[in-house]
């Protein structure tokens, strides 16, 4: 009975555990052309507390950038996120088509599709995540088989 009861307690108190910050469902899309940047999307999980995110990197791409597309003058513009994103606490901010993405410029040529690329998320306390994006051609989404 007694073990049946601290089970029970365990149980409710992960119920209320704050999720972890984090970056799910990354897909990293090739270049459609040579010389051309490569583009992810992904999905920012806010952690306790608000956080910033403001850069990323990968072993396997001289420069990522961070952008997002807007709508200027009646013009949809790609404008860089320099001041990072924030990311609210327990909540998530999708990097998707259409809206906030990574720029990847010259992407290592020995990269596939069907790879994975490892990459590292900083945020503005000095946190830094590491993440894995699949490559995959365009039009393919994160597997949601998990």
């Amino acid at each position: 009975m007694r073990i049946l009861a601290v089970a029970a307690l365990l149980a409710l108190s992960a119920c209320g555990q704050p999720q972890s910050q984090g970056v799910d469902e990354m897909v990293v899309h090739l270049p459609l052309a040579e010389g051309r940047p490569g583009v992810a999307y992904f999905t920012e999980k806010g952690g306790a507390a608000d956080a910033q995110l403001v850069g990323a990197s990968s072993p396997q791409v001289i420069r990522v950038e961070l952008h997002d597309n807007v709508m200027q003058d009646g013009v949809m513009k790609m404008v860089p996120l320099d001041g990072g994103v924030a990311v609210p606490a327990g909540g998530q901010v999708k990097f998707e088509p259409g809206g906030k993405h990574a720029m990847l410029f010259d992407i290592n040529p020995s990269v596939k599709n069907g790879d994975t690329i490892p990459f590292t998320f900083t945020y503005a306390d000095g946190t830094k995540i590491e993440a894995k994006g699949s490559v995959k051609p365009r039009g393919e989404t994160a597997d949601h088989s998990h």
